[in-house]
């Protein structure tokens, strides 16, 4: 092949490629996460990776997302076929940006099969025309909770997401964090309170939601330019501030909403906030996992209830590592029914990147086997196949070394993949029915009979893993 002719296979651009080590990184969160979703009682689903992209762009479900459309590429001596392929109109179709709208579509295919209150789980991959940058991919794994009911919903669905999240990111020991608790209807009742135009509401949300990013000063300038006046963008920004612990904002709440004209919506947002805190405590959620931050808007429309924001203390930079809410709408975009529902979003590869890149996740081994079944020779293959499947048999994770080689080399290259044991059979010890098992991180190694060689492995294995 000429130099001219030399292929690019670069990975492209956005489109992530692992690493085994890390990739074993992602399937341990990826067992975490599910594990936890299940214990709450989430089934799991998959949707296609394509769906119609009337779906995906039905009543402004893409927003601000760039869609990947699906163009079939014919090979040349198909070109005929181009305008037979129908990918037109309600046919044309498009790579997923998120698992929600999908969900709806899901909903909508299988009302009859499922069951409501319907909790599902969804770790799939989705893809979005990001511009590909440090911690933004094109193709990226997410991992998203959603409760959905018909015509009504508990409040203590709400409550249920910070117990979830609490639970994983303290199994997965990241450190400490932060859920940010606020409900939408706070802000919109505020803003009706300050007589702020309903068209103009939603774009001041929007604006709130931008203030970790942009800045108070930045928010103020963009709620002047919307027309809000200098006088109603201060009442915004206190009230956006107000803090304290949970009760103490809860209680400003209160007493807020007994000076605020056309309060309704304002008061129905304090009495959900509360009933979701209540049920978060009732949970037993700590107390500084969670606290109510009036700032907290989530800037995609459909929220309409609780939202929620997770940040690691001391890392804010990274943003939020999970997040999620309360929509009403959504879900019966396609049935013309009340479906409300709430879920969390854990965007996996994302997280995994910037965890790392920050040093508070450490990569696993490239493999997942803990011994190596070294060969000392060729005709004793026999006896190391025998040995593998033994220590197989009792839920060792082994690799037989079929090629001979250097002892040695052997040691490193089982040391190089993170493997701490190595067992050593030879000739002698084969007739003695003995084994020597060889530590690599200590150096140590002590003879044991192949009898008791999955005993001793196993103890070694416990023992090392608790240190």
């Amino acid at each position: 092949m000429a130099k001219s002719d030399k292929i690019n296979f670069s990975t492209p651009s956005g489109f992530p490629e692992f690493l085994p080590s890390e990739k074993r990184l992602e399937l341990y969160l990826l067992d975490t996460i599910r594990r936890v979703y299940e214990s709450y009682g989430f089934t799991p689903i998959e949707t296609p990776a394509v769906e119609r992209l009337e779906v995906l762009q039905a009543k402004g479900n893409q927003g601000d997302n760039i869609i990947y459309g699906i163009d079939p590429i014919l090979p040349p001596n198909r070109q005929a076929e181009r305008d037979k392929s129908g990918e037109t109109g309600s046919e044309a179709r498009a790579l997923k940006f998120d698992q929600t709208v999908p969900l709806a579509a899901y909903i909508a295919r299988h009302l009859n099969e499922l069951t409501f209150p319907f909790a599902r789980y969804q770790m799939d991959v989705v893809f979005r025309g990001e511009r590909a940058k440090d911690g933004r991919f094109r193709q990226f794994r997410q991992c998203d909770i959603d409760v959905v009911g018909r015509r009504e919903l508990s409040l203590l669905y709400d409550a249920q997401m910070p117990a979830i999240i609490t639970q994983i990111f303290e199994a997965v020991n990241i450190g400490d964090f932060l859920i940010r608790i606020n409900n939408r209807k706070l802000l919109t009742g505020f803003f009706q309170s300050l007589e702020i135009a309903e068209n103009q509401i939603k774009t001041c949300i929007g604006i709130i939601d931008n203030l970790e990013k942009i800045g108070e000063t930045k928010v103020k300038q963009e709620l002047e330019k919307e027309g809000i006046s200098v006088e109603q963008t201060q009442k915004i920004i206190d009230f956006i501030k107000i803090d304290g612990s949970v009760n103490d904002v809860l209680n400003k709440l209160k007493h807020l909403s007994q000076n605020l004209p056309e309060s309704k919506q304002f008061n129905l947002g304090v009495s959900e906030l509360e009933t979701v805190i209540t049920g978060v405590r009732n949970l037993e959620v700590p107390e500084k996992r969670f606290c109510i931050d009036l700032s907290i808007a989530r800037g995609l429309n459909y929220y309409t209830g609780t939202v929620y924001e997770t940040t690691l203390i001391g890392h804010e930079a990274l943003g939020s590592i999970c997040s999620g809410g309360r929509y009403e709408e959504l879900v019966g975009t396609f049935l013309g029914e009340k479906m409300p529902g709430v879920g969390i979003s854990i965007g996996l590869t994302r997280l995994i990147s910037r965890l790392l890149k920050a040093g508070i996740l450490n990569t696993l081994p490239a493999t997942p086997a803990q011994v190596v079944v070294v060969n000392m020779q060729d005709d004793l293959m026999p006896t190391y196949l025998k040995v593998s499947q033994q220590l197989r048999q009792v839920g060792i994770n082994v690799i037989t070394n079929f090629e001979k080689r250097q002892l040695g080399k052997q040691f490193q290259a089982a040391d190089k993949q993170g493997i701490q044991f190595c067992v050593i059979i030879g000739a002698d010890e084969a007739a003695a029915q003995k084994s020597s098992l060889k530590d690599l991180k200590s150096g140590e190694q002590v003879e044991v009979t192949l009898e008791n060689l999955a005993a001793e492995i196993k103890r070694r294995l416990i023992q090392h893993s608790a240190t």
